[in-house]
């Protein structure tokens, strides 16, 4: 995998990370680190996040290179 995957994949498990505490204690620990849902940063930052996801539905059709045994 490239860079740009391996940073893709790395957003979206952040994301994974903020929705469950989000559904889980109502806690979002993005706002919550950079100032609430409306600042800039938080912003930008759930941005890359989506951004990441739709990248990372490329990842799921690459074509797999069989390994041998």
């Amino acid at each position: 995998m490239s860079t740009i995957d391996n940073i893709a994949l790395t957003l979206v498990i952040i994301g994974a990370i903020n929705w469950g505490s989000i559904g889980i204690f109502k806690f979002d620990i993005v706002a919550a680190i950079f100032g609430g849902q409306g600042a800039v940063i938080s912003r930008i930052i759930f941005t890359l996040v989506a951004l990441a996801g739709l990248w990372t539905i490329g990842i799921l059709f690459k074509d797999k290179v069989p390994q041998e045994q």
